[in-house]
């Protein structure tokens, strides 16, 4: 959890109030149980794998790797625009200088420090963010407590403690968008492959997940506590309603949160840094190219993410795209984990991808009848809080029409193939099980990755 939490979750308690705060960051702590579910399949399936695109490439083949490959670096790259972002806008808010030195600093300092410390590195400081960001929550929660009060004539108006049509559509919105939008992310597959069994791997998911969602409701709640104490109004960006409360506050809470925010900052850029030049370096270059050039390549990067997070966007409006574009892609791969499904290839699954993005435009054409109002629903430009059910259809149409277009694409090669067994004779073998190669693995790959317990950097991921 980097700096970008303190502007999404105090949004979601603006505008959806306490039922908004309570699902976000369920919805947010609870998908993480997947990764205990999903690895210990993945581990049987590929031993030597240590992030999701590896058993891809695998199992679907090269070119549907390349695909996974792609959109995980893309989704890696919002993640950065986010952090960065957040960054900036945290000191502009709460001291009045220009952000864009600081992050920065940033970026070539965790560039230098996982340079030479790679991976490992990022799980020390992993330690220190959990320790930095405990400290800042119980003194935040303290100084709260005892410098700010709630008006509660506001409470009854704000209609922030009642239930809303919105909020119980974000409990599938924001559960389906997270639950497949961090598998994008090689940083959380690298940790779930580090643990030493499975049994490690459950209990500290287990503990995360509680953890995480006690921490991210007592950040939303600053959302709904701001509007009461009435330093937050409506119309204005919910996401400095953290910052508006911080305000009200002590000095020195003001200067500690800020030393805090960077500290966490830091500690998750340098876990995405890591997890793209992983990324890269296995997928794109097979290892074969230094990592010395990777790192100046992830560096380079940084400068559009670093050109784009200037601009302050909307940091719940960065993670939604990025949840729309996963809820497209992400169900037909997972499929391929069932033995059932081994007759998917690497097409059908790009083919569905494409297909679930599609479906959104297609819903949106349908919903209101204009094909620009529809190219705009797929990158939110109404944001999440449309009050009508435009936002919950995508999410719906994305996985679904996902789904949909696979079977297509399935019905549609195998069709193919057998016209062309009709025509020119042979047999129809599309529904072969592949052979049960001597390492245990089942698969569309080309058979060519070698496993090992070692990162691509030669150090020790599992113990």
């Amino acid at each position: 959890m980097g700096s970008a939490i303190l502007f999404s979750y105090p949004e979601i308690g603006t505008i959806a109030g306490v039922q908004g705060a309570i699902t976000y960051a369920a919805c947010s702590a609870l998908p993480l149980l997947s990764f205990a579910i999903l690895t210990p399949t993945l581990r049987k399936k590929l031993p030597g794998g240590f992030i999701l695109t590896m058993w891809v490439k695998e199992r679907y083949g090269q070119y549907a790797g390349i695909y996974l490959t792609l959109l995980s670096i893309g989704t890696m790259f919002l993640y950065m625009v986010a952090e960065l972002s957040s960054l900036q806008q945290v000191i502009s808010a709460l001291t009045g200088l220009d952000g864009l030195p600081v992050v920065i600093v940033e970026v070539v300092v965790t560039a230098i420090y996982t340079s030479l410390g790679g991976f490992r590195i990022s799980f020390l400081t992993d330690n220190l963010q959990g320790i930095l960001i405990a400290i800042l929550i119980i003194i935040c929660a303290i100084a709260i407590g005892t410098s700010v009060d709630i008006d509660r004539s506001r409470i009854g108006p704000s209609k922030l403690a009642e239930p809303r049509e919105l909020g119980y559509q974000l409990i599938y919105i924001l559960f389906i968008g997270i639950l497949f939008s961090i598998m994008f992310l090689s940083n959380y597959w690298m940790r779930a492959f580090a643990s030493k069994t499975d049994k490690d791997l459950w209990i500290g998911v287990s503990i995360a997940t509680i953890v995480i969602f006690i921490i991210l409701l007592l950040v939303s709640c600053t959302g709904f506590i701001a509007a009461w104490a009435g330093v937050w109004e409506p119309g204005v960006y919910g996401g400095l309603a953290f910052f508006l409360l911080l305000a009200k506050l002590p000095s020195w809470v003001i200067g500690f949160t800020i030393v805090m925010v960077v500290a966490l900052s830091c500690a998750i850029f340098d876990s995405l840094q890591s997890a793209m030049v992983s990324t890269i370096s296995n997928d794109l270059f097979k290892n074969k190219l230094s990592l010395l050039w990777v790192r100046i390549f992830v560096l380079l990067v940084s400068v559009p993410a670093i050109i784009v997070a200037l601009k302050s966007p909307s940091i719940l409006r960065i993670f939604m795209i990025s949840n729309i574009f996963s809820c497209a892609a992400m169900p037909s791969i997972l499929l391929g984990l069932f033995d059932a499904m081994y007759f998917l290839q690497g097409v059908d699954i790009i083919i569905a991808g494409v297909g679930g993005m599609l479906s959104v435009f297609l819903f949106g054409c349908a919903y209101y009848g204009d094909a620009k109002q529809a190219a705009e629903l797929i990158i939110l430009t109404s944001g999440l809080y449309a009050e009508d059910w435009s936002v919950f259809g995508v999410f719906v149409a994305a996985p679904v029409g996902s789904l949909i277009f696979l079977a297509l694409a399935v019905a549609c090669r195998m069709g193919i193939v057998w016209v062309r067994c009709k025509i020119y004779g042979g047999r129809f073998d599309c529904f072969d099980k592949p052979a049960l190669r001597e390492d245990g693995v089942v698969g569309e790959g080309d058979g060519s990755f070698s496993g090992s317990l070692e990162d691509v950097e030669g150090r020790k991921v599992v113990n």
